[in-house]
């Protein structure tokens, strides 16, 4: 017998009654007349095979199974995980009494003696023939997400279709559960039938249907221009975000002036941003931005509030075989040359310094194009101007218009906060060295005098800065 001809009788079924049994059909008048008996019994024994298709009613709906009424000597009975592709279900949520359905016959006897069926098999035949046509037609399948699983989702299309969690959206998502029960449209993307296999991408769905939407988006974006988006994604290259049309990437190197191991070290998901529009890349509708064009530049600003003789204080961050780096500002790193730790020769500079170590260092060179910083531990000890962040920390009266030290704090009036306002409260205070006939430590043009160093050997009149590199070295005018 052929898939899909109906063996069930065009003559009227029985009814049910208004409890929901069921009630044979009552013949009350010979309509047989003319009719011989093989043809009759011809008539009322179907024939069917494994594989075929039938139509029946539902007759009894039970917790673990469905009795279906298809004309057939007995009844035939539908297994509970037969009656759709979904798993634990209730029957009573799939079909209803009197409902008639359409089943695939799986054993026309079982040991009982039963006509089994299957339900969700039928569906696969016809749910088979229609998604094989729609993959050829290129059109998209529509179905409610029933299950979460491992790498995505479980749709009903007829039969379960595999969404890659990568395909669900325009970017990948981590919390799949919220599209339990809602329906999606997907285009197919993988279709094996003997394998039972479909895989589906409503990615490329939403890719279609935006696209005449992207490209006007990109229309309107002009490289330099600045927009508000939210962090919709991190990964270890950078950061995406939602622009509100379209997603764009900031990499790693454009999220922060400073050196960062991961992007998470300065956004998270679901942060709002401004950003810059680096790049439009039409052919590949690629948008390159970057966050840390919006702020500005540390290097700028250093340089803009130092300058080449002052006097900072920093922290040591690394040492190499040619010197030492020392921090002196947010993001900012100037390098100590070995020859510039001491007065003395040094070999390594672990001699002088150690990391981690706070310290004063002279600025000798700026280099903003290169963005590097010339620093000195070795002049620093010999006093100079002191740039004006310490300035403000210690007092403007206690300096020139020039930046000069010129006396005026006293000391036991003066609770330093900081380590660095320790260090420099203990380097300018007149017991710390010798001062001039005016109680001042300056020297004769007016800048902090090189202050006598405690127990210096006579010959070597240098700092002791292997042990304290703010010691002050031999004041020269008393030579």
């Amino acid at each position: 017998m052929s898939q899909g001809q109906s063996l069930l009788s065009t003559q009227e079924m029985g009814s049910f009654d208004a409890e929901g049994h069921y009630v044979p059909r009552i013949v009350t008048e010979d309509d047989m007349v003319g009719t011989d008996l093989a043809t009759l019994v011809g008539d009322s024994v179907l024939e069917f095979d494994d594989g075929d298709l039938v139509m029946g009613t539902v007759v009894k709906i039970d917790r673990d199974e469905v009795l279906l009424d298809i004309g057939f000597k007995s009844e035939g009975v539908i297994p509970s995980r037969e009656l759709s592709i979904r798993n634990d279900v209730d029957p009573s949520e799939i079909v209803s009494l009197g409902e008639r359905i359409e089943c695939l016959v799986l054993q026309k006897e079982d040991k009982e003696g039963r006509l089994v069926l299957s339900k969700k098999r039928a569906q696969y035949e016809k749910a088979w023939s229609n998604i094989e046509e729609l993959k050829n037609r290129d059109e998209v399948v529509k179905g409610v997400v029933i299950e979460v699983v491992k790498g995505g989702l479980i749709v009903d299309i007829g039969l379960r279709g595999f969404l890659p969690a990568s395909l669900v959206e325009l970017r990948r998502v981590r919390e799949l559960q919220p599209y339990i029960g809602k329906t999606v449209e997907a285009k197919i993307i993988e279709l094996d039938r003997n394998r039972n296999n479909v895989v589906l991408s409503r990615r490329a769905w939403l890719e279609e249907t935006q696209k005449e939407q992207r490209g006007d988006f990109l229309n309107n974006l002009k490289p330099g221009e600045r927009r508000h988006g939210v962090i919709s994604s991190v990964v270890n290259f950078g950061a995406f975000v939602d622009l509100g049309g379209m997603d764009g990437l900031i990499h790693v190197s454009e999220l922060s002036w400073k050196h960062i191991d991961h992007p998470s070290q300065v956004v998270s998901v679901g942060d709002e941003v401004d950003v810059e529009v680096l790049d439009v890349d039409f052919a590949k509708e690629r948008i390159s931005l970057s966050l840390k064009a919006t702020q500005s530049d540390p290097w700028q600003v250093f340089a803009e509030s130092h300058s080449v003789d002052q006097l900072v204080y920093g922290r040591v961050t690394k040492m190499v075989p040619f010197g030492a780096f020392v921090q002196v500002g947010d993001g900012i790193e100037g390098l100590v040359h070995i020859s510039e730790l001491a007065a003395h020769h040094v070999e390594t500079p672990d001699q002088v310094v150690t990391a981690g170590e706070e310290l004063w260092v002279k600025i000798i060179e700026l280099d903003t194009a290169r963005r590097r910083i010339s620093l000195s531990i070795k002049q620093a000890a010999e006093g100079g101007e002191v740039s004006e962040e310490y300035r403000e920390a210690f007092g403007t009266h206690a300096y020139d218009t020039e930046g000069n030290y010129i006396g005026g704090i006293e000391y036991g009036e003066f609770t330093p906060e900081t380590e660095a306002q320790a260090a420099w409260a203990e380097y300018v205070t007149p017991e710390a060295g010798a001062t001039d006939s005016e109680g001042d430590a300056t020297d004769d043009a007016g800048e902090a005098a090189p202050l006598e160093a405690e127990a210096a050997p006579e010959a070597e009149a240098t700092p002791d800065v292997e042990n304290d590199v703010t010691a002050p070295a031999e004041d020269p005018s008393a030579e």
